[in-house]
C-alpha cells in the first residue's frame, strides 16, 4: 500500500493533496442546495459535505468552506432562513456539476435547471429531483480548528417519488438512480449488494 504520513501530506503538490484528502473519505452522498435572496435571487450549488444529523426531530447539516469571501448558499441561508436539498439524477448531474461555477446570475438559469415551488415554501426546489426537501435554518458554528461553518436545518417539507418509497420508510436509491460523488468531480450511480437485518451479538446479519 502506498503511504502518507502528515508531514507528507503537507508537502504533496497541491492539487494532488487537494484530489486525495477530498476522496479518502469515499463515496458522498451530492444534494443540490437550493435558496434565494430576500430581494428575489435564486441561487443553485452542489454539496457533497451533508449529513444526517437526528430522526426525532429530523435535522440535517452542512459544512461550508471557510466564509472569508462571498458565499450565496451560506449567505442566503443566514439571510432568509429557508433552504432546500435536491437528489441528483444522471439526467442532470452535468448541470449539478456546472452549477459550480462562478456564474454572475442565477445558477438555475445559467444552467437549464428549472425553478419548482411548493407548499408556498420560500426557497426553490430543482423540477425533477426524485428526493426534495424543504429545510429550515435552525443555527450555525464557526469551527475552530480551521474556520468551516458548520449549519443545522430542521426539515419541514419531504417530497420523494413514489417509486423509490419503501414500505418500511427506507428509501430505495437505486430505484430512483440518485447520484453520488467521490472525491471533487467523480460522479456514480449505486449498486446495492443487500439490506442487512439488524445487528445482534453471537449472530451473523442475515439478508432481509
Amino acid at each position: 500500500m502506498q503511504y502518507f504520513s502528515s508531514e507528507q501530506i503537507n508537502a504533496l503538490d497541491s492539487g494532488f493533496r487537494r484530489n486525495l484528502i477530498n476522496s479518502l473519505s469515499g463515496y458522498k452522498s451530492l444534494n443540490l442546495v437550493g435558496t434565494k435572496s430576500e430581494s428575489g435571487i435564486t441561487n443553485l450549488a452542489p454539496f457533497s459535505q451533508i449529513i444526517h444529523l437526528g430522526a426525532y426531530p429530523a435535522f440535517v447539516g452542512i459544512l461550508f468552506r471557510p466564509h472569508t469571501v462571498k458565499r450565496d448558499t451560506l449567505e442566503n441561508i443566514l439571510e432568509t432562513g429557508f433552504f432546500t436539498l435536491n437528489h441528483v439524477t444522471p439526467e442532470f448531474f452535468k448541470e449539478a456539476h456546472w452549477a459550480a461555477a462562478n456564474w454572475e446570475q442565477s445558477e438555475f438559469e445559467a444552467t437549464g435547471l428549472t425553478e419548482e415551488y411548493k407548499k408556498d415554501f420560500f426557497a426553490p426546489f430543482v423540477k425533477g429531483s426524485p428526493v426534495q426537501l424543504g429545510c429550515k435554518f435552525v443555527e450555525s458554528q464557526t469551527l475552530q480548528v480551521n474556520q468551516t461553518v458548520f449549519l443545522v436545518g430542521s426539515i419541514e417539507h419531504v417530497f420523494v417519488h413514489e417509486k423509490g418509497l419503501v414500505e418500511d420508510g427506507s428509501l430505495d436509491l437505486n430505484e430512483m438512480e440518485t447520484v453520488t460523488v467521490s472525491g471533487l468531480d467523480d460522479y456514480h450511480t449505486g449498486k446495492r449488494l443487500a439490506r442487512l437485518a439488524y445487528p445482534k451479538p453471537n449472530k451473523f446479519p442475515e439478508l432481509i
